[in-house]
């Protein structure tokens, strides 16, 4: 009992030593202090050895000022007692003083640099790190192996190829290169850096190699995407650890190969007595969850409770993931509510929102949201694009809002996904502002918010600036970017510039996909180019080798509809090797009352109700047929079954936009509180155009009643209102662009061009199946719609 007690022990440096050196270990803070203060009762406290013990004593427990005073207090220093400080300081990442010291040093040593680089590397200084490096060498100080390996693991951390390869030639010079540790660390550099050619050679010339080495390898056959390589030195390891495991499990579940991960997951338990940590399960996790292995997840999780495995933040987000993307939600909350959502990571949220999103039900996820400690870019344009998807534009506009006033910076996603919310609701304006910010924060220059600018200026009826947009791309386009500018002209009836972008696309090597060809084929449609619509349909099936959906057969159906190539496009549907659905019918019966071909739209009208009872469409363009053709009784009678069946029309309106507020009009609509002087308008405008050569078509009024009064309907139809209205609104010589929810009527097709003529300003109006600019009397889509 006396030996233990430091007050009776004989004065001795050696002795006093030894016990800091046993209170450093046991990290004995108190007893330290207590063997300090013996020291300076025994007179030894001014020896250059025993002031270097109790330096080293409190820079490694973490009193750098403790070491500091006893430095300052030194009548004599070494270079240990220098290195000493230098290193407490630099560990702690207090550059300042390191620094200070540093350059105050006598005599610097591989020890003084090698303390700066190592506190560099492990503060993520990197690029000082690397620089310290460099003067160190120009100073002819000996390299270390310790100093080479954090130097590399710097060139490694930031990706400085040039400069590794540099140090690597400092290696062999040395003769450093048969250090396994200094060898990891190339092999580490080279394969974090980009040049996996290197690493490979580097890792064949290795003598001895550890499990590290192994695991580099194959963690950089997995970056690469080279499995089978990967499994094979997997394979050859006489030796695992679990870092092997995970490496392998990882690398298949980041690349979406999760059933191998499984696989593997399974030969782990069965092979080997290591067991899951958190990265292992975090891992398995989530590849149960992209397969939506609910029961196996819950299995794993099961077996985390039963064997308390590490329940580590990550494991928790993974288990949240999981049951969110395997129809868990409400599990997945269970377990949120029990941990916090303090640590809830951006993966988990979005998977939960993803999990919400599915159910209908976003109310849940912004609770989540608004609960949130650290809310990054990621989380906030999650919730954003949540609303989005589920046509909460509104939502989405108020949360962006919030966002810009108090949350991150938008990234490039966030303003895509409010592009998206512009181009919904085809405000032009808003679009600008976005676009706007977009420029100021140099978003602009990334593909994905160029492309949704594309988008945008296109629905919302602005295709030259789309074209703007799409030509300052360069060389920043991908499939996305001409696929959309083909959209775009296609819905403006460009069909010869539409199919010449294609064309250019193809003899780049640029691949098109099944969207592309449905912008093709639908430029095809809106001009009647029936013979290059056949061409490009078969292009897409034997060249490309991209079978049909649903939208390419509604194209082709549409394209021979309007062709009026009416029995074509029913023995096209008939050979579908897939179910016809609404809108392949729906398209044909459209063609038959254009075409007006009775029998055939009741054919076309019965097999969409099939799919379909209460669609409106149906029974509505049958009734309108039966007006058309002049029977009355037959039209009546279908809207009495559409009456007696509950089914309700769906009601045309139009809108315009006028700074920022959205007005909207009905079919002689009493609403606006400046009705009366859009009824004057209108009536001026009719009286103008009518001297013009104007001939009102009351045929599209498909409802028995005079002429008269079939004119005074016609008069008000909803476009015709908005236009009204934006002429009394907006300067002369301004564009209006005017949305509609059903396809332009004969009448208000005609009447436009007359008034575009009279008013000698562009109209544009976006119906329900593409844009016409009424210009100087015309129509860019050429009377064929």
């Amino acid at each position: 009992m006396e030996a233990s007690n430091p007050s009776v022990l004989p004065f001795s440096s050696e002795l006093f030593a030894f016990r800091l050196q046993k209170s450093l270990r046991t990290r004995d803070i108190s007893g330290g202090k207590l063997i300090h203060s013996l020291i300076i009762k025994s007179g030894l406290h001014l020896g250059v050895f025993l002031t270097n013990s109790l330096m080293n004593f409190y820079a490694k427990t973490g009193s750098a000022s403790d070491a500091h005073q006893l430095f300052d207090e030194m009548p004599v220093r070494t270079n240990l007692s220098w290195n000493t400080i230098l290193s407490a300081y630099a560990k702690q990442g207090r550059f300042d003083l390191a620094l200070q010291i540093f350059n105050e040093m006598p005599d610097r040593d591989s020890v003084s640099w090698t303390a700066m680089i190592v506190g560099y590397n492990k503060m993520g200084c990197f690029n000082n790190a690397i620089g310290m490096f460099v003067k160190m060498i120009s100073d002819n100080v000996p390299i270390t192996q310790f100093m080479i390996t954090n130097v590399l693991a710097s060139c490694a951390a930031i990706g400085a190829l040039d400069v590794g390869r540099k140090v690597h030639s400092f290696v062999v010079k040395h003769g450093l290169s048969s250090y396994v540790s200094v060898a990891n660390s190339l092999l580490n550099m080279y394969a974090k850096s980009g040049d996996p050619i290197m690493a490979k050679r580097v890792f064949e010339r290795m003598r001895l190699r550890d499990i590290s080495s192994w695991n580099t390898m194959i963690s950089l056959h997995m970056q690469y995407g080279r499995f089978d390589l990967a499994l094979s030195q997997f394979e050859q390891m006489t030796e695992r650890d679990i870092v092997s495991w995970n490496t392998i499990i990882a690398g298949y579940n980041q690349r979406g190969f999760d059933m191998e991960a499984l696989v593997i997951f399974s030969d782990m338990l069965k092979d080997s007595s290591l067991k899951p940590d958190k990265f292992t399960l975090a891992s398995v996790l989530s590849a149960c969850g992209n397969l939506e292995k609910l029961e196996l997840g819950r299995q794993i999780h099961a077996q985390i409770i039963r064997n308390a495995s590490d329940t580590s933040v990550s494991v928790g987000n993974a288990l949240i993931s999981m049951y969110a993307k395997s129809g868990g939600v409400e599990i997945a909350r269970k377990i949120l509510l029990h941990s916090g959502s303090s640590h809830l990571n951006v993966i988990a949220f979005t998977a939960l929102l993803d999990g919400y999103i599915k159910l209908g039900d976003v109310n849940p996820a912004r609770q989540i949201f608004d609960s949130l400690r650290d809310r990054d870019v990621v989380a906030w344009t999650a919730m954003i694009v949540g609303y989005v998807q589920n046509g909460l534009n509104d939502d989405a506009l108020e949360l962006f809002r919030s966002m810009v006033r108090e949350g991150p910076r938008p990234n490039n996603y966030t303003l895509a996904a409010m592009l998206s919310v512009s181009s919904s609701l085809a405000s032009l304006d808003y679009g600008k502002q976005i676009h706007a910010s977009a420029m100021r924060s140099g978003e602009v220059l990334s593909a994905s918010v160029s492309n949704a600018l594309i988008t945008m200026y296109a629905k919302g009826g602005s295709i030259s600036s789309a074209k703007q947009v799409y030509n300052l791309m360069q060389q920043k386009r991908d499939p996305v970017s001409w696929t959309s500018m083909i959209i775009a002209l296609a819905q403006h009836g460009l069909a010869e510039e539409a199919i010449e972008l294609f064309e250019s696309m193809l003899t780049l090597g640029v691949k098109p996909d099944h969207i592309t060809f449905v912008g093709v084929l639908s430029a095809c449609t809106h001009v009647g180019w029936v013979e290059q619509g056949r061409k490009y349909y078969n292009l897409m099936r034997n060249v490309h080798k991209i079978e049909p959906t649903l939208s390419h057969y509604a194209c082709m159906i549409d394209l021979f509809g309007r062709a009026g190539l009416l029995q074509e496009a029913f023995d096209f549907i008939q050979s579908m090797p897939i179910e016809p659905d609404v809108i392949a019918w729906g398209s044909l019966l459209s063609s038959c009352k254009v075409h007006k071909n009775v029998d055939m739209a009741k054919v076309a009208a019965e097999r969409l109700l099939i799919i379909d009872p209460g669609n409106s469409g149906a029974y509505s363009a049958l009734a309108n047929l039966y007006s058309a053709c002049g029977k009355w009784e037959d039209a009546a009678r279908i809207r009495k079954s559409m009456k007696d069946k509950g089914v309700k029309k769906d009601q045309g309106f139009s809108w315009v936009q006028i700074r920022n507020t959205v007005h909207v009009f009905g079919v002689e609509d009493g609403t606006h509180p400046q009705k009366d002087a859009i009824y004057k308008m209108m009536e001026k405008i009719w009286k103008e155009i009518k001297k013009m050569g104007f001939i009102p078509n009351t045929e599209s009024v498909l409802h028995d009643l005079d002429e008269e009064l079939k004119e005074q309907i016609l008069k008000h139809h909803s476009e015709k209102l908005a236009i009204a209205f934006g002429l009394i609104s907006t300067p002369e010589n301004t564009t209006l662009r005017i949305m509609k929810n059903l396809r332009v009527c004969n009448d208000c097709h005609s009447s436009i061009k007359f008034i575009s003529k009279l008013v000698s300003r562009e109209i544009i109006v976006r119906d329900a199946t593409r844009f016409h600019h009424f210009k100087n009397g015309m129509c860019s889509c050429r009377d064929y719609w």
